[in-house]
């Protein structure tokens, strides 16, 4: 059953979604070769408690962590370990908080270091996916429209987009319905109406659409072994106009700040 959100539900899940951007933020500060994805996730269970708030992941389904941590031909789902990060490395990094009795979820993929042409076009191509779809997030509108947007986008720039994994229902629990998809069919699903929250989050690969599970039963993998890159926004479906409930701002500003030259240039 699909719950639809009144403006005060709808505050409290901005309130958190900032939170998540902030947090993202510190992680962004910290982001560079040699450091362990297990440090990256200490740094942002202890942003988040700091805050008066809980890790959303943390114990979620029996996962281990505050964050996925998912470098390279990691979709999703990475656990952090001692692994350190290296340059030319790209790291998908998704983070949820609950806040208030409240969710938000947000993810960015970072560059580490200097990394390829390609995999800056890999990057820039999800990123606008994910914000072309949003774009179709209004009263009226179809879910299938959201998802339409998602894979016409990467799919005319030579990348593939991944089916079983979608974005979900955002409010008092992490993944509610309805499921978004990031392919489908314009004017098909689900009619979109004011006070649906959602997270739409594109992972578009650079090779085959196709994954493979580890045995660790979380970490998901692009079948080929080419890299992934994943964006997520929660959102709040608007009369006229997307509502945008996460940011990018204060994780490009802290790339800024630390003269990372592959910034996504848009909220």
């Amino acid at each position: 059953m699909i719950e639809y959100k009144n403006k005060e539900e709808i505050e409290l899940i901005r309130n958190s979604s900032l939170l998540v951007a902030k947090t993202l933020a510190e992680v962004a500060r910290n982001i560079r070769p040699g450091i362990s994805t297990k440090q990256l996730d200490d740094i942002a269970e202890t942003f988040i408690r700091d805050n008066k708030a809980l890790p959303g992941f943390k114990g979620y389904r029996g996962f281990p962590a505050t964050l996925c941590v998912s470098p390279n031909d990691v979709v999703v789902h990475g656990i952090p370990s001692n692994k350190e990060l290296r340059d030319g490395d790209i790291v998908s990094v998704d983070c949820g908080v609950l806040l208030n009795g409240f969710y938000g979820d947000s993810a960015f993929t970072f560059a580490v270091g200097e990394i390829s042409e390609q995999l800056k076009r890999l990057l820039k191509v999800t990123h606008n996916c994910l914000m072309i779809g949003i774009e179709k997030a209004i009263d009226g509108n179809f879910l299938g429209d959201i998802s339409y947007a998602i894979q016409y986008n990467a799919e005319k720039e030579g990348f593939s987009v991944v089916r079983e994994l979608v974005g979900h229902g955002v409010g008092r629990n992490l993944h509610e319905a309805p499921e978004v998809p990031n392919y489908g069919k314009q004017g098909k699903g689900l009619k979109l109406k004011e006070g649906l929250v959602i997270a739409v989050e594109p992972m578009i690969n650079l090779g085959v659409k196709n994954i493979v599970q580890d045995r660790d039963g979380w970490t998901i993998r692009t079948a080929d072994r080419k890299p992934s890159a994943h964006f997520e926004h929660t959102i709040a479906v608007g009369k006229d106009k997307v509502d945008v409930l996460s940011t990018f701002k204060y994780i490009e500003e802290a790339l800024q700040s630390n003269n990372n030259n592959t910034i996504i240039n848009n909220n």
